[in-house]
């Protein structure tokens, strides 16, 4: 892909996701939302090959048809209301509709299934903007939605975190762990949604930094499965090391950067009595921790069979760029005690 046409798709996913943050009006919201689509669909086919089409083809249905039912609550909406404006309250029905469309763009149970198996046709880095930054524009809209009743909602993101916890134990496949730890992880996000915008963003923020540190280091060792990340000491040293910390920092252990938005979400639910889907999510978070430690025991613990003399592949292997990738790694480890500074520049 040369790099006009590339720069040509980070700049429409921008305007898109732009679109949707500055405007109201549904169809303006459509729009981008669109616009985030189409822009991404290129992307996903970046190494061109079977799998990647594949991906491609599922990606471009499942959107589409969430674009249609999300119209059509919003049609729906305006006849019942009068307005098209997405912050008045929305009808029952159509709010309900609109819900469960833009789960179904964000990949989120029960509707979830299209994601695994598109992250695991795509690119590493691809699949790093497909689990963030495509993620942005449909939160949003989802933050902005004024419902008459929020039972829908409570019961997609308590339902994402029980899937995606479940889901990251039996995977092999590391691109579809990801995904199922990116379901989990939206349905946090989700769930604080409903009660502080500001713990939202801050929730989404974190997760953007530490699966762009996981992701990242992914690529660079160039491993897809549990059994190539046992050959990660011979690739990358100093990353085999910082890795597990990461994943850690994914599960939400302190004193690492993940610890401080379950810690908040979690304090928030409680001041508003929501004492058994703040137990639950607490169990969902531990089940997910045997998935996280299941990875750091392969990569730190368990050697590659092989040859002593085929241990150093580190010398031989192409170093790109290394600070995009530090800097993150570095913030998934240390945001915890610059908590404070944080929250005060997070808008409320």
């Amino acid at each position: 892909m040369s790099t006009t046409v590339l720069l040509s798709m980070i700049f429409s996913m921008t305007l898109g996701t732009t679109l949707v943050l500055c405007s109201t009006h549904l169809l303006t919201v459509w729009m981008g939302l669109e616009m985030n689509t189409l822009a991404i669909l290129i992307m996903l086919t970046l190494n061109y090959h079977v799998r990647a089409v594949e991906a491609a083809t599922k990606y471009f249905i499942i959107q589409a048809a969430g674009a249609a039912v999300l119209l059509c609550a919003g049609c729906l909406n305006a006849y019942l209301t009068g307005t098209w404006d997405i912050n008045y309250t929305w009808h029952p029905l159509p709010g309900m509709m609109a819900t469960l469309a833009l789960a179904l763009k964000l990949g989120l149970a029960p509707v979830h299934s299209w994601f695994p198996e598109v992250m695991q046709g795509v690119d590493l880095l691809v699949g790093l903007v497909l689990s963030t930054w495509q993620k942005a524009a449909p939160l949003i809209v989802l933050a902005q939605l004024q419902l008459n009743n929020i039972t829908v909602l409570t019961i997609v993101g308590l339902t994402s975190m029980i899937v995606g916890g479940l889901g990251t134990l039996n995977q092999t496949q590391l691109r579809k762990l990801m995904a199922y730890s990116s379901i989990l992880h939206l349905g946090w996000i989700v769930i604080i949604s409903l009660y502080s915008l500001q713990l939202m963003l801050l929730a989404y923020i974190v997760y953007t930094v530490i699966m762009a540190a996981m992701l990242l280091v992914l690529s660079h060792i160039k491993s897809k499965s549990l059994s190539e990340l046992a050959q990660a000491c011979t690739k990358a040293p100093a990353l085999t090391a910082t890795t597990p910390l990461i994943l850690l920092s994914l599960a939400g252990l302190p004193p690492l950067s993940g610890f401080l938005p379950k810690l908040m979400i979690l304090s928030e639910l409680a001041k508003n009595r929501l004492i058994i889907p703040a137990t639950v999510m607490t169990l969902i978070a531990l089940l997910s921790t045997f998935a996280y430690m299941r990875m750091a025991t392969v990569m730190a613990l368990i050697g590659a069979p092989g040859s002593p003399l085929l241990l150093p592949q580190w010398r031989n292997m192409s170093l790109p760029s290394n600070l995009p990738m530090a800097l993150v790694i570095t913030l998934t480890l240390l945001l915890l005690p610059f908590s404070s500074l944080i929250l005060t520049l997070i808008p409320s």
